[in-house]
């Protein structure tokens, strides 16, 4: 059994770098261009089990990678640390390449595992990725829209928040982060989905966990241009703190629903 899925994916990967080839992408017109900025922490950034179905090229789906060159989607392609895998950003990208022929989808990793929303501000540091969050995911998202137009902003993010010194000010921060963005990126309404944390049976939540759920559907609720993802019936690998796979393939296709919800 274990030759075979061996061999399985030896194809795959063959096959994918077929697809690849030089590393060059042809890009279309700027305009069929649309990208989307995936930011937060671990499960943004994806800790789910590289499978086969990761590594199929999609011929309309581009991910800009560490260097800022475009190269089409596979896991993993978040670099914020070595166990980066599977995330739920090619899912939610191919959902959208799917309904329309004519879109290009790009998009930009700049999660950054562990980090909590303070490290997200500009200057901010976070010490486990040697990065500073914000402001290498302005510079990232700046570079990349000179080759597409910004459509979407994509946040995971508050387990590292779930603390009572931090939950009780997590929303004004959020709601600083949306408007900050928006700003230095001269996007102003652009839509901003909000994933929920994971509710795992294994790891049950607190007042300060509950805290930051309710920070992030109030957010939503404020703003016609914010849609909150459900993580509903998502589940969690050992750890019971990061999504499986799958859950996090269902996770994109979700977070694909709520942008098009915010987009009509």
């Amino acid at each position: 059994m274990k030759s075979k899925l061996s061999i399985a994916l030896i194809f795959v990967l063959v096959s994918s770098l077929l697809a690849l080839g030089d590393g060059e992408v042809k890009l279309p017109k700027k305009k069929n261009f649309h990208l989307f900025l995936l930011a937060g922490q671990s499960n943004m950034a994806g800790r789910g089990t590289v499978e086969e179905q990761d590594l199929v090229v999609h011929p309309r789906v581009f991910a800009l990678d560490k260097e800022g060159n475009w190269k089409p989607a596979v896991a993993p392609m978040h670099f914020d640390k070595s166990v980066a895998g599977v995330g739920l950003g090619k899912s939610f990208a191919v959902a959208l390449a799917e309904r329309d022929e004519s879109v290009f989808i790009g998009l930009i990793p700049v999660a950054h595992g562990g980090s909590p929303i303070e490290s997200w501000e500009v200057g901010g540091y976070h010490e486990q990725t040697n990065g500073h969050p914000y402001d290498d995911a302005v510079k990232r998202a700046r570079k990349a829209k000179k080759d597409g137009v910004l459509k979407g902003i994509l946040w995971h993010q508050g387990e590292s928040d779930s603390r009572p010194e931090r939950a009780k000010a997590y929303k004004l921060k959020l709601d600083d982060l949306i408007k900050r963005f928006r700003k230095d990126l001269r996007v102003r309404k652009v839509p901003f989905a909000i994933g929920q944390l994971g509710q795992f049976p294994e790891k049950p939540w607190d007042e300060s966990r509950t805290l930051v759920d309710t920070a992030h559907r109030q957010v939503a609720h404020e703003s016609p241009l914010v849609e909150f993802v459900s993580s509903d019936g998502l589940i969690c690998k050992s750890d019971n703190t990061h999504f499986t796979s799958q859950s996090l393939r269902e996770f994109g296709r979700r977070f694909a629903e709520a942008y098009l919800k915010i987009a009509k």
